[in-house]
C-alpha cells in the first residue's frame, strides 16, 4: 500500500467532499465515488476512500446528508435521514464531475459504490449516467426498494432497466434486512434485462459487516474477502481489454442447508 494525500472540500451547491489520491501516480488512475451508509460521513467511510486510495484508485467520499439538521444524532444512529433518488443522483453528479475534472483521473473509469441505505444510488445515477460500474453493497434488494414513494419515485426494476454498466452485488447470509429471496429477486431482475453482474452472498455476515468500527456487526474474513473480490471486479472492468458488448453472469452464495430468514437478527 503507497502513500496518499487527503483533502475536504466544499462543492458550489454545498456537498461536502473528503478526498484521497494516491501520492505518486505514473499517470491518470481509475476514480471511485464511495457514498457512506446511513450514519452519514463518518470516519469508517474516509478510511474506505484512503484504502482505496492506497490501491491506487482516486476517490471521492461526498457527505450525501449533508443538508441533516443534526449531525451528531445521524452520526450516533439516533437520526435517519431520508434521502430520495433525485437529490443522490444530484450529489452523485457533482462528485462525478469533480473526478473528471482531477488531472491525476482516467475520467472513463469512474465507479460508484454505495452502501446500506445508499446501496441503491449507484444503480440510480448508472440509470442516468454512464459510469464504469456499479458497486451495490448490502442494498437495493430488500422489499422497500422495490416500491414507489416520495423518495423512490420510479420503480427500481424500471431504473434496472436503464443501467449500462456492470454491477456488483455483495451481500452477507445472516442480513436481518435482506433475505436471500431478496438477492434471488435483485439478481433475476438483472437477468431479465441482460445486465452484467457479479453477485456474492457471504457466509454468516449479518448487516453491517464490512463496518470494522461496529465491533457486533464486523466480520474481517468475510469482508477481507469481499475487498478481494471488488478489486478483481474493478482490475477486471477498467481494463482496456474489457468487451462492454457481452453479458456477463456470476452468482456465488455460501449459506447452509437450513437457512432461515426469520431467524437472523440486528447486531450492533
Amino acid at each position: 500500500m503507497g502513500d496518499i494525500k487527503t483533502r475536504s472540500i466544499t462543492c458550489k451547491d454545498g456537498l461536502p467532499v473528503f478526498i484521497a489520491v494516491p501520492d505518486k501516480l505514473p499517470g491518470t488512475a481509475p476514480a471511485i465515488v464511495v457514498m457512506h451508509e446511513r450514519y452519514g460521513l463518518v470516519p469508517h467511510t474516509r478510511d474506505l476512500a484512503e484504502r482505496f486510495a492506497r490501491e491506487g484508485y482516486v476517490c471521492a467520499a461526498p457527505d450525501c446528508f449533508f443538508r441533516h439538521p443534526d449531525q451528531d444524532a445521524l452520526h450516533a444512529g439516533d437520526s435517519r435521514y431520508d434521502i430520495g433518488d433525485g437529490e443522490a443522483a444530484e450529489h452523485l453528479t457533482t462528485a462525478v464531475d469533480l473526478l473528471e475534472g482531477m488531472d491525476e483521473v482516467n475520467a472513463d473509469c469512474i465507479a460508484i459504490m454505495g452502501v446500506c441505505q445508499t446501496g441503491r444510488h449507484p444503480l440510480i445515477l448508472a440509470s442516468r449516467k454512464k459510469i464504469a460500474a456499479a458497486l451495490v453493497w448490502v442494498g437495493a434488494a430488500q422489499d422497500r426498494e422495490w416500491e414507489v414513494t416520495d423518495c423512490y419515485p420510479e420503480p427500481l426494476e424500471d431504473v434496472i432497466a436503464r443501467v449500462d454498466c456492470p454491477v456488483l452485488g455483495i451481500f452477507g447470509e445472516t442480513d436481518h434486512m435482506i433475505s436471500l429471496d431478496h438477492v434471488r429477486r435483485f439478481r433475476d431482475t438483472l437477468e431479465r434485462h441482460r445486465k452484467t453482474y457479479s453477485i456474492q452472498i457471504y457466509q454468516d455476515a449479518p448487516h453491517g459487516w464490512l463496518n470494522d468500527t461496529m465491533p457486533g456487526r464486523y466480520r474481517r474474513q468475510q469482508a477481507e474477502a469481499a475487498w478481494a473480490v471488488q478489486h478483481a471486479f474493478l482490475r477486471d472492468v477498467f481494463s482496456p481489454a474489457y468487451d462492454r458488448t457481452r453479458v456477463h453472469w456470476r452468482f456465488e452464495a455460501h449459506t447452509s442447508k437450513d437457512y432461515d430468514f426469520s431467524k437472523n437478527v440486528r447486531l450492533e
